[in-house]
């Protein structure tokens, strides 16, 4: 009987004893290309991230301006909040982006692939888009004053109440486009596609439309 407490008492010792192994640090490591560290808030003015894979990269709240991210795959990255003034992101891949007020002002993305995009409240003024794809993109609210959009192909985007003011969207393919409550007053449509483009209270005043298909020719002011 005395063994047999003896033995419980010694289990009992040994179980409270036990050594527990300290939880591993969640220490988190980030990519970094050119000194610049692929993560959100990161702060890259200027950096070289041309012809990068940044596929599903998370630089949200990012400041990248100037930065050039000509030819980078940044297919399904997320860039909400990001401040990319000035940047250079032509031929980029960016389909699928969560650009959601990111600020690409004077950024050039010409020939650059944004199709389905959702750049909701987008600031894009004077941003240069020739030649760019951007169909099938969700961008209601965005702002693309001044912005270049030659032969830019905007199939079947949603732009719903996006300020075009002097855009100049020349040869743009806006076909099956929602462009309801858009402002488009000085803008440059001449030659574009308006086939099957919803206009619902979009405003066109002083709006060029030489050689327009399917442009309000008799919108009233």
């Amino acid at each position: 009987m005395k063994a047999l407490v003896l033995l419980s008492t010694y289990l009992f010792i040994s179980a409270t004893n036990t050594y527990a192994a300290p939880s591993p640090k969640n220490d988190q490591s980030y990519p970094v290309i050119n000194g610049c560290e692929i993560k959100p808030e990161t702060v890259c003015p200027h950096v070289d991230l041309s012809n990068t894979n940044l596929r599903h990269a998370d630089l949200r709240n990012a400041v990248l301006t100037g930065a050039n991210l000509a030819g980078a795959d940044l297919r399904h990255a997320v860039l909400t909040n990001v401040d990319a003034k000035g940047a250079n992101f032509q031929g980029a891949n960016l389909a699928r982006v969560d650009l959601r007020h990111a600020d690409i002002r004077g950024a050039n993305l010409q020939q650059a692939n944004l199709m389905a995009i959702t750049g909701w409240a987008m600031f894009a003024q004077g941003a240069n888009f020739n030649d760019a794809n951007l169909q099938g993109a969700n961008i209601d609210f965005a702002r693309f004053s001044k912005a270049s959009l030659h032969r830019a192909n905007l199939t079947a985007a949603n732009l719903e109440m996006v300020w075009f003011s002097k855009a100049d969207l020349y040869q743009a393919n806006l076909t099956n486009a929602t462009l309801q409550e858009a402002k488009l007053n000085d803008a440059n449509l001449a030659e574009a596609n308006l086939t099957g483009t919803r206009i619902h209270y979009a405003t066109f005043q002083s709006t060029y439309m030489e050689g327009c298909t399917n442009c309000p020719f008799d919108w009233q002011k």
